[in-house]
């Protein structure tokens, strides 16, 4: 298997995995709107980011939901999340709580039976014992981004790595060089503030624009990086 410099280089070799992200955004640029808490985990009207998805048969297949539609953002759904061998987020998507772990100990927003049925690793400054839900097992990385990655990538077993977020585990890793492709749908919403993709990243980054459909309520625009 290629190293990270390699990967970062641009470089696969046979069995190596890309590392890819997909992510919903306001017209303004936030992923999150303000006051992020436990009631509000996507911050206070946040939640009209993802209305595009949760009416997909697919997604809601995929959280063992029934009924739904079918539109042109059902296959950008179904590319985006087939072939997914782990998961990468960050502490701020696997919940709201902050600083050491206490108990009760947090288990996450999806209850007993997470969708993901793949390997997480979520980044954290504090250590934690592995946490197995269903058919989902959370591993929680304090060496940072690069580790995540490796680990992430091992366990996907030639399949790609999905980062499902926060904004600060997403912009990490792509001023680390590791983000392959990046999916943005822009929900035509304005929520005035919050958390942006794209803060601090340098221009040194190159995006290029590889696809953009048109969906019900959102754009899907595709993009590949270079560094």
């Amino acid at each position: 298997m290629s190293s990270d410099a390699d990967h970062r280089a641009g470089g696969y070799g046979p069995g190596v995995s890309k590392v890819k992200c997909q992510i919903s955004i306001s017209a303004d640029g936030y992923l999150a709107a303000p006051n992020q808490s436990e009631e509000h985990g996507l911050g206070e009207g946040g939640e009209a980011l993802h209305e595009w998805v949760v009416k997909l048969a697919a997604w809601r297949q995929s959280h063992g939901r029934e009924g739904g539609e079918v539109n042109a953002s059902s296959e950008i759904f179904e590319e985006a999340t087939a072939g997914t061998g782990a998961v990468i987020m960050g502490r701020n998507m696997f919940g709201p709580v902050r600083g050491p772990w206490t108990e009760p100990l947090w288990k996450g927003w999806w209850g007993e039976e997470p969708p993901f049925h793949v390997p997480v690793f979520v980044l954290t400054h504090h250590e934690r014992e592995p946490l197995t839900l269903g058919e989902t097992t959370f591993h929680f990385v304090t060496e940072g981004p690069e580790r995540a990655v490796e680990r992430a990538r091992e366990a996907a077993g030639g399949e790609d790595v999905s980062v499902g977020g926060g904004g600060e585990t997403i912009q990490q890793l792509i001023r680390t060089g590791l983000l392959d492709e990046l999916l943005v749908n822009q929900v035509p919403v304005i929520l005035g503030g919050g958390v942006r993709l794209l803060d601090g990243i340098p221009p040194s980054v190159k995006l290029e624009q590889t696809r953009v459909v048109e969906g019900d309520g959102v754009a899907h625009l595709s993009y590949s990086l270079s560094y």
